[in-house]
C-alpha cells in the first residue's frame, strides 16, 4: 500500500521531528474532553514521554456516522481541548490517507523510523482490540500502554488479549522504559481515570453545539 506524506508535529523542547519517544492517542474526538487530556498528561508523566499526538480520525471504522460530528469540528474540539505544550493534536491520518490504525503505524514508522511511539488506550478498547484489523501485527509494531476505566478494567484483564500477552506485560516499576522495549510488550495502568467521556457529552447536548445546531 503507497501512503500520502505528511507533516508531523514538532517534537516540542527536542529541535527536530524524527527521534524521541512519542505515545499516540487515536479516535474520533467526537468531541475531545478532559478525560482525553487527563490520559495524555498521566501518559507523560509515567511514560516518560516527550510528546503525546492526538490522532483525529477521519471515520473510525468500528463507528457509526449518524451522530458524527464533521472532521473540522472534531479536529478544533481537540486543539481547544489539547491545553499542554506537549500535546499535539494531528490531522495525520487525513494526510496520510489511512483508516485503520495498522496502516497508520506503518506509514509512521516508515516516515519517523528513529521515533519510538507508544499506543495509547482505555481498558475498554483492549477488550475490542480482536475487532481492530491486523490487531496482532498492531501489537507486535509498537508497545501499548493501557489505562484503567471504570467498569471495563476487570474484563480487559482477563480478556483474549490480555491472556494471550500476559508473559509480555511490563511491570508498572519498568513502565517508564515502556517506549523503549521491544514489542510486543504492554503495561495496565490501574488508575482512576477523569469520568469525561465523548458519549457522555454527546448524551448531553454537546453534539449540537459541534455540527452547528441541534438536529430536527
Amino acid at each position: 500500500m503507497t501512503f500520502g506524506t505528511f507533516t508531523p508535529p514538532a517534537l516540542l523542547g527536542l529541535g527536530r521531528r524524527n527521534g524521541g519517544r512519542i505515545g499516540l492517542l487515536g479516535g474520533s474526538f467526537n468531541p475531545a474532553h478532559e478525560g482525553h487530556l487527563h490520559i495524555s498528561r498521566l501518559a507523560l508523566q509515567y511514560l516518560q514521554l516527550d510528546a503525546i499526538w492526538w490522532l483525529v480520525s477521519p471515520q473510525n471504522p468500528m463507528k457509526s456516522s449518524m451522530d458524527m460530528a464533521s472532521f473540522d469540528a472534531r479536529f478544533a474540539s481537540a486543539k481547544a481541548m489539547a491545553r499542554h505544550p506537549r500535546i499535539a493534536p494531528s490531522d495525520l491520518e487525513s494526510q496520510l490517507g489511512t483508516r485503520y490504525t495498522i496502516d497508520t503505524l506503518t506509514a509512521l514508522q516508515n516516515h519517523l523510523p528513529t521515533t519510538r511511539f507508544v499506543w495509547l488506550m482505555g481498558a475498554d478498547n483492549l477488550i475490542q482490540f480482536p475487532c481492530w484489523a491486523n490487531w496482532q501485527e498492531i501489537a507486535a509494531r509498537v508497545p501499548i500502554a493501557v489505562w484503567g476505566r471504570p467498569t471495563y478494567s476487570v474484563r480487559a484483564m482477563v480478556g483474549k488479549v490480555a491472556q494471550r500477552y500476559a508473559r509480555n506485560r511490563i511491570p508498572l516499576e519498568a513502565a517508564g522504559q515502556l517506549a523503549l522495549t521491544n514489542p510486543p510488550s504492554w503495561s495496565f495502568f490501574p488508575i482512576r481515570l477523569h469520568p469525561a467521556s465523548a458519549t457522555a457529552l454527546r448524551q448531553a447536548g454537546h453534539t449540537a453545539t459541534l455540527i452547528g445546531g441541534p438536529k430536527p
